[in-house]
């Protein structure tokens, strides 16, 4: 399978006559109306999954919608609180929340969830366990919180990941936020997620236009055995 940047907590999963959009914010050109996913995805045949993890601008963009338009076969599968938040309408899409899935004969997703708004995704394709957290962080912000505050937003993050963990132990792929906005401690909770579940892969992602911070998470994955790759130029791939 082959993994594309797209933007922020962008990506697209290529498998076997399929594809997979998430959380798409804006395209990899100049425009938002050039890059990959207009030039190349929309003008392929083969089904296309747009999957949204919460209504947040970075993560959902109401475009998507219109794509069904030029493109025929697509499915949306997109967090009830976009529906909630009236980003979208009923009819638009398949909506999911925590414990509930969408199956079909290639792909299975189950919802999981967030410490902010919406889901996080497991899903399962061409044997392949990958997991996209949308905005399911360990977002301490210690600089900022009182620590009372601080030590309930890692309570909550920590049942959160338990959930997962109970469901899998072992992750193909992970794409994660590693946020330096959050301050001292950034890479907290995705040094708490790959030291829970075992992860072959992981991709950090929502770290802005810093990257190079980002770097220093590399050391932290392989000593908990996980292939650590930075993906920061929109378009560019790895395969998995």
């Amino acid at each position: 399978m082959k993994l594309i940047y797209i933007f922020h907590s962008g990506f697209v999963i290529e498998g076997n006559g399929y594809s997979i959009l998430i959380d798409y914010y804006k395209d990899t050109g100049k425009t938002n109306r050039e890059g990959f996913i207009h030039n190349e995805l929309l003008k392929r045949s083969d089904r296309l999954y747009i999957m949204a993890s919460h209504f947040h601008p970075d993560h959902f963009n109401p475009e998507i919608l219109k794509w069904k338009d030029e493109r025929k076969n697509i499915i949306y599968v997109l967090s009830k609180d976009i529906l909630k938040h009236k980003r979208a309408n009923k009819e638009d899409a398949i909506y999911i929340k925590k414990g509930d899935s969408y199956q079909d004969d290639h792909i299975c997703i189950e919802a999981f969830g967030s410490t902010d708004s919406g889901d996080s995704f497991l899903i399962n394709a061409d044997g392949k366990q990958i997991f996209h957290a949308g905005d399911l962080n360990n977002w301490h912000w210690q600089d900022e919180s009182t620590p009372q505050e601080a030590a309930q937003s890692e309570k909550n993050y920590l049942k959160e990941l338990e959930d997962i963990a109970k469901r899998t132990d072992h992750l193909d792929l992970a794409l994660f936020p590693v946020d330096p906005r959050i301050g001292t401690n950034f890479m907290r909770g995705a040094q708490q997620f790959v030291s829970r579940i075992k992860t072959d892969l992981f991709v950090p992602m929502h770290f802005w236009s810093r990257p190079e911070e980002i770097k220093s998470f590399k050391a932290i994955a392989e000593a908990h055995g996980s292939k650590f790759a930075l993906l920061s130029i929109p378009g560019e791939s790895i395969e998995f």
